[in-house]
């Protein structure tokens, strides 16, 4: 303890005294008390690494003899993402049997002409450090692998027999029927509507047609399906030309080789004959209003029940991806915002967004508004779904339906700029994931063939002005083409 207050003196006595003015190093010399602002004296200048050009960030892209496309994107680090993009999936299947993209999403990774079972082929991920999944979208269908990428030749190996040379055995679509059966039952019992209402809006928007066709195998297709059947869908799609095999996070040219040594001349499963029908069918917007009624009164998981809401989702058609409009909706979207009416945060969680303040803020009945914009590549969707007591269904629609006639209307410059920025934000914030960059990749080279790199994208974004007037704040011509077509779901 004596110690402890002879330290304290000490320390007191030098401040006392301005020794504390000077600080002693390792080195054993000592310099004044200089600012952080200013470099300290007889220190060599730093020289910090430079980029020439965007060299090093562009994306390439090189197309095979049989068609199929190869992109790939540099990403410092040790592990890599590597998977096939198939434009294909439920818009697909108006002439098949509805369902077959889910089942396909549901088969994936499972035996090959290569691998006798699933557990095969993550035991050779394993080796890598890998993972694999498959996801299923209206209009792409994506194979996706992460791992060490001394693995390459293995990953791409893996990915061409899977895509190529399933097995879809007796025994692996009877369990894919259970597990959609079971993923039908957790839809409909879920107590978040927000699938379930995504679904019934395309239905309405685009019935029967293209985006508007069921996502979800239907419940009397799932004996329907069968090898002969999914055989009959993938001679027509699984095509090269209609493929893209997207890296992030390896040498491009080291990729190519590899499509090339896996994918060039590969015999697929069902057979080397030409696609005989394949859909090319524009979406077709026919609106309309759907209704459902259900009894949640029975699925709560604790003794307090479920609240008994009505659940509205109202939406407007909007452009595609591929024209100009789609930054603005993009921003549009982003400025109208919304959420829970639950929530916590400041102007980086979306409280000063427009269904926040004009909706959520001023009548404390709704449980939820939230906007919500769907583009695929030959049209859109801009919705706002809604939540609150089926009471006050009425007043519910009328307001969010008066939100969508305000958006042709004044857009004050603070929240043009706050939406804007955030939608920026946004953007570079995703894209410093690997698995993110690789899905921006492989769908814009599915899409166009090229890649706009972020830095365009936010150069855009934040050349968004209004087109009427730049004075007047008005938005009418860029972000509601047909304000008087709405729906319901």
């Amino acid at each position: 303890m004596a110690a402890k207050v002879v330290g304290r003196g000490a320390w007191g006595s030098a401040r006392r005294f301005g020794l504390v003015a000077y600080r002693k190093y390792s080195s054993g010399g000592s310099y004044p008390n200089i600012p952080l602002t200013a470099p300290l004296p007889g220190v060599p200048k730093p020289v910090f690494a430079t980029v020439d050009g965007q060299e090093g960030f562009e994306t390439k892209v090189t197309t095979l003899e049989n068609g199929m496309q190869v992109a790939s994107q540099n990403k410092f680090g040790q592990f890599c993402t590597v998977g096939i993009l198939i434009n294909s999936g439920s818009r697909y299947e108006a002439k098949h049997t509805g369902g077959i993209s889910h089942f396909l999403e549901k088969l994936a990774f499972s035996s090959t002409a290569q691998f006798g079972s699933k557990d095969e082929i993550l035991l050779t991920l394993e080796k890598h450090g890998g993972i694999c999944d498959c996801q299923a979208s209206r209009d792409t269908t994506m194979y996706a692998v992460s791992a060490d990428a001394k693995g390459l030749d293995t990953v791409v190996s893996l990915l061409s027999d899977v895509v190529l040379q399933p097995r879809l055995s007796d025994e692996e679509i009877e369990m894919t029927r259970m597990a959609v059966r079971f993923e039908l039952e957790d839809l409909n019992m879920r107590p978040d509507p927000e699938p379930l209402l995504t679904e019934m809006i395309h239905a309405a928007a685009f019935s029967e047609n293209t985006v508007g066709l069921n996502r979800f195998c239907p419940a009397e297709n799932i004996d329907k399906i069968d090898r002969k059947v999914l055989h009959s869908y993938m001679r027509n799609y699984y095509t090269p030309n209609r493929m893209v095999l997207a890296g992030v996070g390896i040498e491009h040219d080291q990729l190519v080789d590899c499509a090339r040594k896996y994918f060039l001349g590969a015999e697929p499963v069902w057979g080397s004959s030409t696609a005989a029908v394949v859909d090319r069918s524009v979406a077709q917007y026919t609106g309309g209003i759907l209704k459902l009624e259900k009894d949640m009164s029975d699925v709560s998981l604790g003794p307090t029940p479920i609240p008994e809401l009505t659940h509205i989702m109202i939406g407007l058609e909007t452009c595609s991806f591929l024209e100009e409009d789609f930054i603005p909706f993009a921003v549009l979207n982003m400025m109208m915002g919304g959420g829970g009416s639950f929530s916590a945060g400041g102007p980086g969680k979306g409280m000063f967004t427009r269904l926040y303040l004009n909706v959520l803020n001023r009548h404390h009945w709704m449980y939820n508004a939230t906007a919500y914009h769907h583009s695929y590549e030959d049209t859109g969707l801009l919705c706002i779904h809604s939540s609150a007591d089926p009471r006050q269904v009425r007043e519910m629609v009328e307001i969010i339906t008066r939100e969508f006639i305000l958006m042709a209307g004044a857009v004050g410059e603070v929240e043009l700029e706050r939406a804007k920025t955030q939608l920026q934000s946004m953007l570079m914030m995703n894209l410093e994931s690997r698995p993110v960059i690789f899905e921006d990749v492989g769908r814009q080279v599915l899409a166009t063939g090229m890649r706009k790199l972020p830095h365009e994208l936010c150069v855009l974004i934040g050349l968004t002005l209004t087109r009427n007037n730049p004075y007047t704040g008005r938005w009418s011509d860029v972000l509601i083409p047909r304000q008087e077509e709405y729906f319901t779901a």
